[in-house]
């Protein structure tokens, strides 16, 4: 993937920097977007106009030469690190070696993301380079807005993430109900049980993640309790599944709420509204169309029936108690923000539309697609029906 790196070029020039430095390993989203390489230990990107390298060890050197996209891949040790170890032991050796390295490209101004090591922008600083930190952020804001490649790297784990939720609807619909607790082949159905269903399904279709949510009753009035213990019928289950690519290494993110038997009265107005909410949200997304705006249309229908909101009351803890939704991609949680003050949504903008309701006395209800921003409104990557009752 090459990703249009333009916005950073205007970036660095409108703040008079002569690049953009990050020291991080590559599940650090902006080092892997901008050097497009995948190693397990820290190395160092340089964004000069170009992408440089810069490899501590040698280990990951040959490797990155033949798939990194970068202009120049080097090693410490082409910048006298052994000399300089012995000179002035191996830490300052390396702040040594980076301000060289530097140096060589006459970078002597860096922005640095907010997550940058504070001891490597010491080191440097110490030898002379400017190091700002970049408290915007602008790469993840360039990150957001998604290429057609990018988007296609969300649909392909959206299919892996849609075969999860089916594996996990057919264990719940597939259960038999004894004294209110769902059984499956004569053992109860627990929540541990339909994550490792969740999780093989995902595995086989490339993808893998650390945490999912099956959560049942009280445990889904919580939006990020992961659940356990045995699965109740008449109850809410949310299952919220958001799985990561292992080859492009890009997110999916997707809830439905499931109930086995017959949910009360409460629960089934829930849904609806939480529908409702879901479906008024995905009508407002549209380019020039904020973040708030949606987040306000899900509101608006939560509250004119009544139920409460954090924009209503930013003290309330059941309700609408959260955001109604956020960016997708190499992050599970990236921007835009689909909240109060969210910015202007673009083409290229994958999203999540979840809203939900929540109290401990009644369980919890969300509904989650992800979409993505189009030029004349949205298409939604997410192709799973919307349905409460198993």
């Amino acid at each position: 993937m090459e990703p249009d790196l333009s916005a950073l070029d205007d970036f660095l020039a409108e703040n008079d920097y002569d690049g953009y430095l990050v020291h991080a390993d590559s599940e650090d989203s902006t080092q892997y977007y901008l050097s497009g390489f995948d190693a397990p230990d820290p190395f160092v990107t340089l964004y000069d106009g170009q992408v440089r390298l810069l490899f501590h060890r040698s280990l990951e050197f040959g490797r990155a030469k033949r798939e990194a996209r970068a202009a120049t891949v080097e090693r410490s040790i082409d910048y006298g690190y052994g000399e300089y170890s012995e000179e002035y032991g191996r830490r300052e050796a390396t702040y040594h070696v980076l301000a060289d390295f530097l140096d060589a490209y006459d970078v002597e101004s860096v922005a640095a993301p907010p997550r940058f090591p504070l001891h490597t922008a010491d080191g440097l600083r110490e030898r002379g380079v400017t190091v700002t930190v970049d408290r915007e952020d602008a790469v993840s804001d360039i990150r957001a807005v998604k290429t057609d490649e990018e988007v296609d790297n969300v649909r392909e784990a959206q299919r892996a993430n849609e075969a999860a939720m089916h594996a996990a609807e057919d264990l719940i619909a597939g259960a038999d109900v004894r004294d209110g607790t769902l059984y499956y082949e004569g053992d109860p159905l627990t929540s541990e049980a339909v994550k490792t269903e969740i999780e093989v399904t995902l595995l086989r279709h490339g993808c893998a993640l650390d945490e999912t949510i099956v959560a049942c009753g009280a445990d889904a009035a919580d939006p990020h309790e992961r659940g356990s213990g045995p699965l109740a019928a008449d109850e809410p289950i949310i299952i919220d599944i958001f799985p990561q690519n292992k080859a492009t290494k890009y997110h999916a993110d997707m809830t439905r709420t499931f109930c086995r038997g017959e949910p009360d009265e409460t629960v089934r107005e829930w849904y609806d509204l939480t529908e409702a909410a879901y479906r008024a949200a995905l009508d407002a997304v549209e380019p020039g169309a904020t973040g708030g705006d949606v987040h306000d249309a899900a509101c608006d229908v939560y509250e004119d029936a009544g139920e409460p909101t954090l924009r209503s009351d930013e003290a309330a803890e059941t309700g609408f108690i959260h955001s109604t939704g956020h960016g997708v991609g190499l992050d599970v949680h990236e921007g835009p923000s689909l909240a109060p003050g969210g910015p202007e949504l673009e083409p290229g903008h994958v999203i999540t539309i979840e809203p939900g309701l929540y109290d401990p006395e009644v369980g919890g209800v969300r509904i989650e697609d992800l979409v993505v921003v189009t030029e004349d409104g949205y298409e939604n990557l997410t192709d799973y029906r919307v349905e409460l009752t198993l």
